[in-house]
């Protein structure tokens, strides 16, 4: 385990590979995101044991809708079953679930299981595990500007005095620090509209490995290259 100096308090994570696992394989793409789920459990079994607090997830963005249908509903489908089965496991290891995204496009099935796993899983303590589901970075700083546009037009506030905190309380990360460690799987390097606000001051990780195959042995690596950074957030360090 690190030193507690060294550990970030908050694991942001872009799953990517599962499709590729698969195809590597001769598999189906359903095989790929239900290999994906043990990586899942990895994550988090080893997010606790390092003493990570947060850890979110990039489950499902705004674009995967356009992903064939029978995909999108294997993984709507998947994500049911999983809530259905792991929620009281999580809530042992002492793991509090939250839902992160746009509920609109949910059928009243998926908003029921999101519902119930935060419900099941509300007394964690040890790490909290956010997972982006229907999430949109650039769509979550619209309504963030549109919420402060209707504070203005209220009169609540002014336009001039809008301040970078306003702007991050309006976010649906409000009350969730800031990543300070962005993993993403697979080797591409790019955040596909992931926390870009929120990733400001972020220290990246890019992995060759595909998610599926990203266990525990490779969170502890990511978790030693992160320990080997030099956070200055803009600053200069002093010799």
């Amino acid at each position: 385990m690190n030193s507690l100096k060294t550990i970030p308090a908050h694991v942001a994570i872009i799953m990517d590979g599962n499709g590729r696992w698969a195809k590597q394989r001769g598999k189906e793409r359903y095989e790929g995101h239900l290999a994906g789920v043990d990586a899942v459990r990895s994550a988090v079994r080893s997010a606790v044991r390092n003493g990570v607090k947060w850890l979110t997830l990039y489950a499902f963005s705004t674009e995967n809708w356009a992903r064939p249908i029978a995909e999108v509903e294997a993984i709507m489908q998947l994500f049911c079953k999983t809530v259905v089965g792991e929620g009281d496991e999580l809530a042992r290891q002492g793991v509090r679930v939250r839902i992160m995204g746009e509920r609109t496009h949910f059928s009243p099935e998926v908003i029921s299981m999101i519902e119930r796993i935060e419900s099941t899983t509300a007394e964690g303590d040890k790490l909290t595990l956010v997972l982006a589901f229907n999430y949109s970075a650039r769509r979550e700083m619209v309504l963030a500007a549109q919420t402060l546009a209707k504070r203005v037009a209220e009169g609540e506030i002014k336009a001039e005095d809008i301040s970078e905190e306003h702007f991050s309380a309006a976010l649906m990360t409000a009350d969730i620090p800031d990543p300070d460690f962005i993993i993403r799987t697979s080797g591409e390097c790019r955040l596909s509209n992931f926390l870009l606000w929120q990733a400001s001051y972020a220290e990246f990780y890019f992995p060759e490995v595909l998610w599926p195959d990203f266990g525990e042995e490779e969170f502890d690596a990511a978790m030693a290259v992160y320990a080997e950074r030099d956070r200055r957030y803009g600053k200069v360090i002093e010799e």
